[in-house]
């Protein structure tokens, strides 16, 4: 069974981040396919692949599958000997709900503090409404670090898809250096600690494509 996934700039792409670190955590091999955001080509590059037009896509065989959340959950029922999400029922269920408040929220944030790997913004992004995501953010990190995070420095213990969707906001917080409360501090250590997202950030750094919008 061959995969491959098609993502787009690692400097830049949030969405691609996910599916991509989710992957890796679980030692699955796969092929993977770049295609620069801001390229020319990008539209037509991407169509090939995906009907939406967007990164990630996920090719599995004959099988098309495209956003974040959906390959994931996907990869669960291929892989399903893997620990894609935590075996207790309780955690499981909180998991896929703050994995999907993710997916569609925190709007402020996402368009004021774009996912830049390579820069150093400190204080910038901080418009009408960040804060208040961010505190969402940070009282989940919290509520699930201390009530199933026990076993292991992520969100449930072990790493889980939830730990792939909130991993681009840890970079994030690097990057425009917002001040955590210390458990949320711990956890963005653990997560840049991770060997998969050192590799994606090297990666980053070698890219010289540059998008003004995500730039300050």
């Amino acid at each position: 069974m061959t995969l491959t996934l098609v993502i787009g700039s690692k400097n830049y792409s949030s969405w691609s981040l996910r599916p991509w670190l989710a992957m890796k955590q679980f030692g699955l091999q796969f092929q993977e396919i770049c295609i620069p955001l801001d390229s020319q080509e990008f539209s037509s590059k991407i169509r090939q692949y995906s009907p939406s037009g967007k990164v990630p896509v996920l090719l599995h065989d004959t099988q098309t599958v495209w956003d974040s959340l959906a390959i994931c959950e996907y990869l669960a029922e291929e892989f399903p000997h893997m620990h894609w999400w935590s075996k207790n029922k309780a955690a499981k269920a909180f998991a896929r709900s703050i994995s999907a408040e993710m997916h569609s929220g925190f709007q402020n944030l996402r368009q004021n503090m774009p996912m830049n790997c390579r820069a150093r913004h400190p204080g910038k992004g901080m418009a009408l409404g960040v804060q208040k995501d961010i505190d969402r953010v940070t009282d989940i990190w919290r509520e699930c670090r201390q009530k199933f995070g026990a076993n292991g420095n992520m969100l449930f213990g072990d790493f889980s898809i939830a730990d792939a969707m909130f991993a681009p906001l840890a970079l994030r917080f690097v990057t425009y250096d917002v001040q955590l409360d210390a458990i949320s501090q711990d956890y963005v250590k653990a997560i840049l600690s991770l060997p998969a997202i050192q590799e994606w950030i090297k990666a980053a750094e070698t890219e010289s494509e540059i998008i003004s919008n995500y730039e300050f």
